[in-house]
């Protein structure tokens, strides 16, 4: 587990330093407008790949990891999933070309939504879910990285003027299409189709309570952009779009431990062993817990900086959504803590639906309601209320079924470890000192502080588990060499 951890840590490291080192070079060049469009083309196409993967990316993690050692029923479950993947990805790219080529709102920018028609063309490729299932998690990073570094290559070296927006979106595609295409080639060497003895009406009412539930998540996960671009301008969506990317960089490390929970949790959940679980939450709580909220605080402080530098001065008034949406990592983080790691384990795919028709609603009706007048700002908004419905609907539903307690202590204590980020940061902006370092030298001293609190105030245990062994370690190196 240890090195799964590792490994995925480090996918999450590299998928904020992808957009770290690209969007501000691509924002810069493009602009709001350049930027805009190109979103919203790519947030359309995504819109309709979700659709076609039906639910399979969750839903095979927990399938592979059931069946990851007999060989004989994982090749059985890759194959019904993925026939399932392709046939649903080539009804919903005939449906995707029908809807663009019949709506005039396409017709400027339809070159654009044809190339981003790609992602849903091959949607079927995705094959993560396989690896995640094995808890193979160094391929998958592996193939991350490399793709992710020729994609850099390729937009430092062809996208050079506002005009080259579509070599942008052609760029953003390979990118996501580069690593799932090389994911489903390498599933071969662990698997292969097997069509002997293949049932796939066992995967129909789960599937389809967890494609109701993806259908209604993308409401607000995908089509708050297209709202916006819809209900606003190509600006706002530009703005909106620089937010949202800062703030949902810090979401793969906050859900990483989650991630590789989700197998060995799984399995608990179908053996019954529900204190074997419970150790599992409470190490995921933790971690949460412990990375969230500073990260929350941390962004809504540091927004402006953050934005111009990250961005461009051009999207300075986009600051004001950022601060709004700072809240985004701990919200986030505890709908996929109830959501992936108690709900889906525990099979109540009917729940996590009824909790989204929940957010649905709410993104709906208050992204039609605030956004025509308050733009960028209203889908920040509507955004925050609805992850928030979700969450709070999870987490009735896990208290409903499961009476697991979880340390609700430490977030307060997480709270207070992280309120010193105000005087600290005010203090080091009051130094004159430009926003790049003012960036920097916050991010290191409030790190310190908040981590020197922790240990000395609180006695933090999950800190502590941390730090004792390495403690001990020094210590045993430190005698060895005096001996």
């Amino acid at each position: 587990m240890r090195k799964n951890f590792i490994y995925t840590v480090l996918l999450s490291i590299v998928n904020i330093l992808f957009p770290v080192l690209s969007f501000p070079y691509a924002s810069h060049v493009l602009g709001p407008a350049g930027i805009g469009k190109v979103q919203l083309a790519i947030s359309f196409a995504q819109y309709f790949a979700m659709f076609a993967a039906l639910g399979i990316p969750i839903y095979g993690i927990k399938e592979a990891a059931k069946h990851k050692d007999d060989p004989k029923k994982l090749s059985g479950v890759f194959t019904e999933l993925t026939t399932i993947f392709f046939v649903a990805s080539m009804i919903l790219f005939a449906a995707y070309l029908l809807i663009i080529f019949s709506f005039p709102f396409f017709a400027s920018n339809r070159s654009l939504y044809i190339s981003a028609g790609i992602l849903v063309l091959m949607s079927f490729s995705y094959a993560d879910w396989f690896f995640a299932g094995i808890e193979e998690f160094k391929g998958i990073t592996v193939r991350s990285v490399l793709i992710k570094t020729i994609s850099l290559v390729l937009l430092y070296s062809f996208v050079k003027t506002s005009a080259d927006f579509e070599k942008y979106l052609f760029i953003i595609v390979f990118s996501i299409l580069g690593n799932q295409v090389l994911s489903f080639i390498m599933v071969f060497r662990k698997t292969n189709f097997s069509f002997l003895d293949i049932r796939f009406r066992k995967h129909m009412q789960p599937l389809f309570y967890l494609f109701s539930a993806t259908l209604a998540a993308s409401i607000y996960t995908i089509l708050d952009t297209v709202l916006l671009g819809f209900l606003s301008n190509d600006k706002a969506v530009g703005l909106y779009t620089a937010s949202v990317k800062l703030i949902k960089l810090t979401i793969p490390i906050v859900t990483s431990m989650g991630v590789i929970l989700i197998p060995p949790i799984s399995k608990g959940f179908s053996q019954n062993n529900l204190g074997e679980v419970k150790k599992l939450l409470d190490k995921s709580f933790n971690f949460l817990v412990f990375l969230s909220i500073p990260m929350a605080l941390g962004l809504a402080i540091l927004a402006p900086e953050c934005i111009v530098i990250f961005s461009g001065k051009q999207f300075i008034t986009g600051s004001t959504s950022m601060q709004i949406l700072s809240v985004l990592p701990l919200l986030i983080g505890f709908g996929h803590f109830f959501c992936f790691q108690v709900l889906m384990p525990a099979g109540k795919n009917k729940e996590i639906f009824l909790s989204i028709v929940a957010g649905v609603f709410t993104c709906l009706a208050l992204n039609f309601i605030l956004v025509p007048f308050l733009q960028e700002k209203g889908a920040s908004i509507a955004n925050i209320a609805t992850e928030l419905i979700v969450t709070i609907t999870y987490y009735y539903f896990t208290r409903k079924y499961y009476s697991f307690r979880y340390n609700w202590k430490f977030m307060i204590q997480s709270i207070i470890s992280s309120v010193p980020f105000i005087p600290i940061i005010i203090g080091i902006r009051l130094m004159g000192l430009n926003m790049i370092l003012v960036l920097v030298i916050s991010i290191i001293v409030c790190s310190g502080a908040y981590i020197i609190l922790q240990l000395l105030l609180f006695k933090n245990i999950f800190l502590l588990s941390f730090v004792e062994p390495l403690k001990n370690k020094f210590l045993q190196k430190k005698t060895l060499g005096n001996e």
